[in-house]
């Protein structure tokens, strides 16, 4: 695989919401929790944390919803136009965003390394990769993150 050139540029679907992502994402997996499932409409959604610091909005204001989760309060960020949700933060790791993958511009080289929350996962979907799969919230992402950097330097 070819890692891609910085910036990443991505957006909503309308084109209202533009962002730029000017560091290699910190990692990328996908989460089968039934929040995941509902807020995306599907049966997982791709969150790719990047650091918050090489996120920037390049066009537009995206809106907040908030709300409490597991842990911390959430907030997500949509495009008031076409309601895409673009990115997510929790004040519980103000160092770093969720970027839902699928907003990129270019999405081919995006690949898992991990499946959170299998739990609840739809009885038909099967990894066919060699991503690590968690039943739940993986208590430390230090596995996680050595198999994105191998995956990228390797």
């Amino acid at each position: 695989m070819k890692k891609p050139d910085l910036p990443l540029t991505g957006g909503c679907s309308c084109g209202a919401v533009r962002y730029r992502i000017d560091a290699f994402p910190l990692l990328l997996y996908a989460c089968h929790c039934t929040d995941c499932q509902r807020q995306s409409g599907s049966a997982f959604a791709m969150s790719m944390p990047v650091t918050t610091d090489a996120f920037h909005i390049t066009e537009g204001a995206p809106q907040p919803w908030r709300r409490t989760s597991r842990e911390a309060e959430v907030t997500s960020w949509f495009c008031g136009n076409c309601g895409g949700r673009i990115y997510g933060e929790r004040g519980s790791r103000r160092q770093s965003i969720n970027v839902r993958a699928g907003t990129l511009d270019d999405t081919t080289w995006l690949r898992p390394v991990a499946h959170l929350f299998m739990r609840s996962a739809q009885p038909w979907e099967q990894i066919a990769d060699a991503s690590i799969c968690y039943e739940a919230m993986p208590d430390d992402f230090k596995e996680v993150a050595e198999l994105w950097h191998r995956l990228w330097t390797s």
